[in-house]
């Protein structure tokens, strides 16, 4: 049979709070009534922010466990034709995801590949509605939250419909996004102040409650008669924490805890459960001349040799050179250790951006082989720069890419050490 990758991506998610779900709720955080509010979305023309959505889930076949997988969604965000008299505007994402299907005893201890990108364009109104073609596939959850044009006062509540839109491509074929159709309920609860000692140092934050539940049946009389297996019933809930920032107008912490039920035509059944949480940042551009100069100085200043900075189309790039690992392996040497200690002073002036660790070697072996040896020495200098307090494994990517982007002849000893590099890019 068939399976379903299932990602849960929630678009206008915020700072990561690290407690489950499943051990608050909305009724047991104290808030204070600070008289009624207008809630709306705000957009400023050329604002730019990155979204981090962590999702932990086990997914069960037929009522057996299949796997416990962690999916982590990265989501680049740029506004631009913002209608001010309207507050309208267009959102051009860039989302990429990854996952980790692991056992349990090792979720949240390995650091994520880089995943596939996918590009999306949408509209969204100051009130949080969604205009977007059935050409994209992301953001998966569509109108939520929406508020209504009114003030709200502590303990009201109010509904407002809204979607999921999932991509079964590569599981049923289906070429237009699967929407699952909904009706959120709404409540407000007052005013939040986080701890003095917290992320948010004291900040204060509107709380809301989101629910709702799913139950779309799906009409089976519309599909092609050579359909072998497609989704045919969806049943399911979200119970989401909203905290929102009034003054930027947008959301700043988000949890989630959910279940979906999909049964499909040839009658399997296919559940995931877990919990969700999220967290944006408005990104620094690293990749300016003042920048690079900036680096390149430091690189000087630290006496780190076999180091260069570039411009690329992620971000700022430190291209380590001639990297040295014990032969045909991906264990480091204690040089190169060093070599990342001293880099970690200039990582670490850019605290909210990721990071991205990209290995690749020279022209040696098998095309297989190459592969295989520059993932795993990427994933051996993110995992120092995680030991080293650099980031944590949720803020470091990595990619291999083989030998097939040279930047030297390969049939020079000189160049081959070009090429057998690491490439760590300070993300936009």
């Amino acid at each position: 049979m068939k399976t379903v990758k299932f990602n849960k991506i929630t678009f206008f998610s915020a700072l990561a709070m690290l407690v489950s779900i499943f051990s608050v709720s909305a009724q047991k955080i104290e808030t204070t009534d600070e008289g009624p509010k207008k809630f709306e979305f705000k957009y400023k023309e050329g604002d730019s922010y990155r979204i981090l959505s962590t999702v932990e889930e086990d997914v069960y076949i037929n009522g057996y466990k299949h796997h416990t997988a962690e999916v982590l969604n990265r989501i680049t965000v740029k506004v631009h034709d913002v209608d001010e008299k309207n507050m309208t505007a267009v959102n051009e994402g860039t989302f990429m995801t990854s996952e980790n299907s692991v056992l349990t005893s090792t979720i949240g201890k390995k650091t994520f590949s880089y995943g596939d990108e996918y590009k999306s364009t949408f509209t969204k109104d100051r009130f949080g509605v969604y205009t977007i073609d059935d050409n994209y596939f992301m953001p998966t959850v569509r109108d939520v939250p929406v508020f209504p044009d009114r003030e709200l006062a502590p303990g009201d509540e109010w509904t407002y419909e809204g979607h999921e839109a999932h991509d079964l491509r590569r599981s049923f074929n289906l070429q237009k996004p699967y929407k699952v159709p909904f009706n959120a309920k709404y409540k407000y609860f007052g005013v939040y102040k986080e701890k003095e000692d917290g992320p948010n140092k004291g900040k204060k934050f509107d709380l809301f409650q989101v629910y709702y539940e799913m139950s779309f049946t799906l009409d089976t009389s519309k599909l092609a008669i050579d359909v072998i297996e497609t989704p045919y019933k969806t049943t399911g809930f979200s119970s989401q924490l909203i905290f929102w920032d009034n003054e930027k107008g947008t959301i700043d912490h988000y949890m989630e805890s959910f279940k979906i039920e999909i049964t499909t035509t040839a009658g399997n059944v296919l559940t995931f459960i877990g919990n969700a949480h999220a967290e944006v940042t408005e990104f620094q551009r690293t990749a300016t001349v003042e920048n690079i100069e900036d680096v390149s100085q430091k690189i000087a200043d630290l006496g780190i040799e076999d180091v260069t900075v570039k411009k690329t189309d992620k971000g700022l790039t430190l291209s380590i050179e001639n990297i040295q690992f014990k032969p045909d392996s991906d264990i480091l040497l204690l040089s190169e250790k060093k070599k990342l200690d001293k880099l970690k002073e200039i990582l670490e002036a850019y605290p909210d951006n990721d990071i991205l660790v990209t290995g690749h070697t020279a022209l040696r072996g098998d095309a297989v082989s190459r592969q295989q040896l520059s993932d795993k020495r990427a994933e051996a200098v993110a995992d120092y720069l995680v030991k080293i307090g650099v980031r944590d494994n949720y803020h470091i990517f990595t990619q291999g890419k083989g030998a097939e982007e040279p930047i030297a002849d390969n049939k020079t000893e000189a160049g081959r050490k070009k090429n057998r590099r690491v490439e760590i890019t300070i993300m936009d």
